[in-house]
């Protein structure tokens, strides 16, 4: 009875008992047959590679070890043997050995190098990475914006030998295809781009359109040079070495004929048109032939179009095509939205989870309140959103233009749908709103009022809302000159008397950020005394700075510590820099800073970064910690169920505790990174609009950065520099400055005393303590 009772109740179990009991079996099984086949081949194979094991190898397998893990070589150099420097590259590129894909190389002459060369370089030259011109005629005067390269000499052979030995000389090395056009020719860029990109670099190529040599078999064959043609890397690498041959032994009227019985003669390689599938298409355009009426398959489908007579026809047929290709991209677009539709509906929101417009990302979500996206409020004549704080600004310039785009936009799409039935005027813009969706671009809600007209001729007033979107298009990078972390920096430090008890903090933080890391930079203290301190039998005011320089100088061998002494009534930021310019050569890269700055080796990386010399000057927004008083510190986080602290601001130290806030001060600008060629540029500038008692009074009310601003045509690099922590201070607002200094140097310190809810704590405490 109770064996029956207890196989009953284990009847359920039995499938998994029986499973892992078999399961176990074939496991053990498995274990003795792998101990039984000796040691592990793998191991054998990498230890004795073809012998002994070499007992210096530093990587060793242990059979012993069930689980192989790496082990860390410490690096060890030879102090026995000389250092050698490892130098690097100027590009990543350059290193890496990659190339760019396609080169252009457009032949042309004197007569046409002003009008079809310079149209060729309108229509193609934004959509390769290099556009060269060659000619023979010496003296050129090249268009704006053109490389010309002249030989000399305008035969046809000698002008085509010359072009290939300047491409293999010059870009031989940097380029994986060379593209050989006549200015006669228009091309279609994109295509030709893409067909460079399908075709193996990995073998000799001559493509283009196959033309018979007269008299010759049906193997030996040319590229046709009013069409173009391809040449290989490999291809130009083989043919250098028989230019010279084939120049003297082949007599052509025509380069592309020479060209083709060169490589034919030489190394046994003809033209092809069709290559791994890739067919290269022409079209011949007659003489007198509309492209706007042109519709055949051999010319839609072309990659080049010849002969192109004048600059006006190369317009005429970039219009063509380019129109053609946005067809083609539009399509593209409205079959992939309809894919996007179709597919939605499988998904698990359905029809909610389709963001308009179809196919590009939903709206940002905030997470707070902090992150929501404001909208900027604009009519036909104003703007509610200005740069400078104001209320209310005219909406002039590219803002202007940008709007009228987008209710033009509105009423061409509003006609689109509604046509024939209705037709829409606009009256006028009742309210307009915008604002910019990094993740998906510009957005637009306009109210219309608009007049509807019937087919019968009806009109009617109508206020509709409409949203518009402009999304962000394809990133590109823009061109920047090459700049590098090595450049050594010069730290310039103004000191008023008045700022003297406050240099040696700045000095001890100057040997930890600077000094201690040996950073590749320079200090000069420029010491500015008053009309009556200082003098003979004065005590000298910076005495503590020097005796704190020269501490600093001892400490660290080799450092040196250079000071100017100045004197001055009312000393101006532009006159203290002229001082230390005159003491520098042109190449020397400034740090103007102040006495509360702390730099640090990221704050100077991010200036020699951002200081471009001939292109741009960086002047950084420091981080200003707010009144003590106001803002005391928080010493440690609060109990537990007490909510989250407050983030620190950026740069903040955690172990001196954190601070009670602060603010990126905007209205500051004393310090900046700048090279002093660019500086004295913008000075002698200054010096040429303002002349006498004008350029006088000028600067005493001008700071470095509006003489940048207003007297260079740098570019002004404006930004937040999170390393820059300064403690709070009251700024020295002198009433020499000019009214927008002063009315900023004012904002600044009253901006700085705390935040609104700080303000308001403090004001309500005063408040109940006058009560009481």
């Amino acid at each position: 009875m109770r064996l029956s009772s207890l196989l009953g109740l284990l009847r359920p179990a039995l499938p998994l008992i029986l499973g892992l009991s078999l399961g176990c079996s074939l496991s053990l099984l498995r274990v003795s047959w792998i101990q039984g086949e000796g040691e592990d081949p793998c191991v054998e194979a990498v230890g004795e590679p073809g012998g002994p094991q070499n007992p210096d190898s530093r990587t060793r397998l242990d059979q012993s070890d069930e689980d192989f893990k790496p082990r860390i070589v410490p690096y060890y150099r030879d102090p026995n043997k000389p250092y050698k420097k490892v130098l690097r590259t100027r590009y990543i590129q350059t290193e890496l050995g990659s190339r760019e894909r396609l080169l252009v190389a457009v032949l042309t002459s004197r007569a046409t190098l002003s009008t079809l060369a310079v149209a060729v370089n309108r229509t193609v030259a934004h959509h390769f990475p290099r556009l060269l011109y060659f000619t023979g005629q010496r003296g050129t005067r090249a268009p704006a914006g053109m490389q010309v390269v002249s030989h000399g000499d305008e035969r046809p052979a000698w002008l085509m030998s010359e072009t290939l030995r300047h491409l293999h000389t010059h870009f031989g090395a940097d380029y994986d295809w060379f593209f050989i056009m006549q200015d006669d020719t228009y091309v279609q860029a994109p295509r030709l781009a893409a067909l460079a990109g399908h075709l193996s670099i990995n073998q000799d190529l001559y493509l283009g359109r196959a033309e018979e040599f007269i008299g010759a078999g049906e193997q030996a064959r040319y590229c046709h040079g009013g069409f173009g043609y391809l040449l290989s890397r490999s291809l130009l690498l083989r043919l250098r070495p028989h230019l010279d041959g084939c120049r003297g032994d082949i007599l052509s009227a025509r380069p592309d004929e020479w060209l083709g019985r060169c490589l034919i003669d030489s190394l046994g390689v003809g033209c092809v048109s069709q290559h791994q599938g890739q067919q290269y298409r022409s079209f011949e355009l007659a003489k007198n032939r509309d492209p706007e009426k042109e519709g055949s398959p051999a010319f839609l489908s072309a990659f080049a179009v010849h002969p192109v007579s004048e600059g006006t026809l190369m317009y005429r047929l970039h219009k063509r095509f380019s129109a053609l290709e946005l067809e083609r991209v539009y399509s593209e677009i409205e079959q992939l939205q309809a894919q996007i539709r179709n597919l939605t509906a499988l998904t698990p929101e359905g029809e909610a989870g389709l963001s308009w417009p179809v196919g590009l990302p939903a709206p940002f979500t905030p997470r707070s309140r902090f992150e929501v996206l404001g909208w900027d409020y604009f009519t036909e004549q104003h703007i509610f959103s200005c740069a400078d704080g104001a209320p209310k600004c005219p909406l002039q310039g590219a803002s202007r233009a940008d709007v009228g785009d987008a209710v033009e936009t509105a009423l061409e799409q509003l006609n689109r749908r509604y046509q024939p039935r209705l037709r829409f005027q606009k009256q006028r813009l009742l309210n307009g709103y915008r604002r910019f969706d990094p993740a998906r671009g510009m957005e637009y809600t306009l109210d219309l009022l608009l007049e509807a007209v019937t087919q019968r001729g009806h009109r009617r007033a109508l206020a509709r809302r409409v949203s518009l979107l402009r999304p962000l298009s394809r990133v590109e990078i823009l061109p920047m000159p090459y700049v590098t972390e090595a450049t050594r920096v010069q730290l310039v430090l103004p000191l008023l008397v008045a700022e003297a008890a406050a240099a040696p903090a700045f000095l001890e933080a100057f040997a930890a950020g600077v000094l201690e890391p040996r950073e590749h930079a320079l200090l000069t203290l420029l010491l500015v005394y008053g009309p009556r301190e200082g003098g003979r039998g004065a005590l000298d005011p910076f005495l503590g700075v020097k005796s704190a320089a020269a501490e600093l100088e001892r400490r660290y061998p080799g450092t040196r510590l250079a000071w100017l002494a100045v004197r001055a009534d009312a000393p101006s930021q532009v006159r203290l820099m002229d001082v230390v310019s005159k003491k520098h050569p042109v190449d020397t890269l400034f740090f103007l800073t102040t006495v509360w700055t702390r730099p640090a080796a990221e704050v100077l990386n991010r200036c020699r970064m951002n200081a471009i010399s001939g292109w741009q000057a960086f002047f950084p927004v420091h981080f200003q910690e707010f009144h003590p008083a106001l803002a005391p510190q928080r010493s440690a986080p609060g109990p537990a169920g007490a909510g989250p602290d407050p983030p620190s601001p950026p740069g903040a130290d955690p172990a001196r505790g954190a601070p009670g806030g602060g603010r990126f001060d905007r209205q500051a600008s004393a310090e900046g990174c700048f090279y002093n060629a660019d500086y004295l540029a913008a000075r002698a500038r200054l010096a040429a609009e303002l002349a006498g008692q004008e350029e006088e009074e000028a600067l005493e009310g001008l700071e470095v950065m509006d003489v940048f601003l207003r007297f260079s045509g740098l570019h002004l690099f404006r930004a937040v520099e999170p390393g820059l922590v300064q403690k709070f201070s009251l700024r020295d607002c002198s009433p020499r400055l000019s009214e927008e200094l002063y009315h900023r140097c004012r904002l600044s310190n009253l901006e700085g005393l705390a935040g609104r809810a700080q303000l308001a704590v403090a004001l309500f405490e005063q408040e109940q303590g006058n009560s009481t």
